[in-house]
């Protein structure tokens, strides 16, 4: 990030990259304490290792299975690979030798009272893969670490949201956005890139991206063409903030339907990106409505897209969808690096009235609604005032998120809020 310093320091002359206190870090510590084993997923460069080597460094021994000696050690003699690595102990890439879980749980079931004895870390979403669900099922604590969230960034890992706060956060002069908002959506929120102001974005998230595919995407079954596969990933780059149509995905690359709906399941079992479904009353229409699609990390997105500079950004058609996808990574990635499952939907109705994000928060709805303009109108709160009239005492008071700074009331029950106040 330019225009503002990360939590970083200089020293002998050189950069010297900084630890970043993480949200997750008590819930982390808590799980460890109550579980036999944690498992801990992410994209891929989200700070997993790092965190787990300060939290637990001195407690537990660390083993990645990325190294292919490492691999072919524990996939050969799984029991004796175990007794060479005694609890506690973390698996890095635990994704890489799942043959190896079946014997974690025979260790876990002979020493089941005993907690924190293994910490199985992975860059795909754990959960999906068969043998984690078969083997770990109870036995386990699963926590997610996303990219880095802004109160993260600026150092204040546990700052509530506005609606979590009595005040609301309402009350902050409206400000314009800072020149640099626009700079640091361009790099994104990966610590690697966060911590070192100096780091070429572009040449980050292109290494970034073929590394995913090399391997993340490649040992996937759902995935043989890579290079098909990364049209596919531009293709809804350009698409993030709409309605997801797979069938005009389809035509357009020239694939069938079915293999447009997996590859979007790899995206979100490796979590680069994050799907949004619409609210219905009627628990069931959420799953047979169309969703939208977000990308987690707004670099990631800007780079897919072919943006490089940050005026263009601004200015261009991907503004909204940037921003609207900033948003949501603000709330998901808060979320997620509490321990917490972010419950989050969007609002349409049948005549096109539309609410961005409704959050759900302690069995209410928090509305929120994003646009462009630095300096929100009245008439821009009526779709979360239609919201709040249908929905009664079930829904909170609204938010209108901008991309300048402060806060202010905008109608009786919607805050207009700088994303930067979030």
């Amino acid at each position: 990030m330019r225009g503002r310093t990360p939590p970083g320091s200089l020293s002998n002359g050189g950069w010297v990259r900084k630890y970043i206190p993480r949200s997750l870090e008590p819930v982390l510590l808590r799980a460890v304490e109550e579980f036999p084993a944690v498992v801990l997923t992410g994209p891929r460069q989200s700070g997993k290792t790092t965190l787990l080597k300060k939290l637990l460094g001195e407690r537990f021994r660390y083993v990645s299975l990325e190294l292919p000696d490492v691999r072919s050690a524990a996939l050969g003699d799984p029991r004796t690979f175990l007794a060479r690595f005694p609890p506690p102990v973390i698996f890095d890439e635990v994704q890489r030798a799942p043959e190896l879980l079946p014997f974690v749980k025979e260790h876990i079931d002979a020493h089941r009272d005993r907690p924190g004895q293994f910490i199985l870390t992975g860059s795909q979403n754990l959960l999906m893969l068969e043998k984690v669900t078969e083997s770990l099922a109870g036995r386990t604590a699963v926590l997610h670490l996303l990219p880095l969230s802004r109160r993260e960034i600026e150092g204040r890992p546990q700052a509530p949201f506005p609606w979590e706060r009595e005040e609301g956060g309402s009350g902050k002069a409206p400000r314009p956005p800072r020149t640099e908002l626009w700079q640091e959506f361009l790099r994104g929120s990966y610590p690697e890139i966060v911590a070192d102001p100096d780091r070429d974005a572009a040449l980050w998230h292109s290494a970034y991206i073929q590394t995913y595919l090399e391997r993340d995407v490649r040992s996937l079954r759902q995935v043989g063409d890579l290079t098909l596969f990364q049209t596919f990933l531009r293709a809804l780059a350009a698409r993030s903030a709409q309605l997801l149509n797979l069938s005009d995905l389809s035509r357009d690359l020239g694939v069938a339907v079915n293999t447009i709906r997996a590859w979007t399941s790899v995206l979100e079992s490796t979590h680069q990106v994050q799907i949004v479904r619409p609210y219905f009353e009627n628990l069931g229409k959420r799953m047979v409505k169309a969703p939208k699609v977000y990308f987690t990390d707004p670099g990631t997105l800007c780079h897919l897209t072919g943006l490089r500079d940050p005026d263009h950004a601004a200015a261009g058609p991907m503004a909204g969808p940037i921003l609207e996808g900033a948003v949501l990574g603000e709330i998901v990635k808060t979320l997620r690096n509490r321990g917490q499952e972010p419950d989050v939907y969007f609002w349409r109705t049948s005549n096109g009235v539309e609410v961005d994000f409704l959050v759900m928060d302690r069995g209410r709805i928090v509305p929120i609604e994003v646009k462009l303009s630095a300096t929100p109108r009245p008439a821009m709160a009526r779709p979360i005032e239609g919201l709040q009239q249908g929905f009664g005492d079930r829904a909170t008071h609204g938010y209108l998120v901008h991309p300048g700074g402060g806060a202010l009331p905008l109608a009786a029950t919607v805050t207009a809020l700088g994303f930067e106040d979030m």
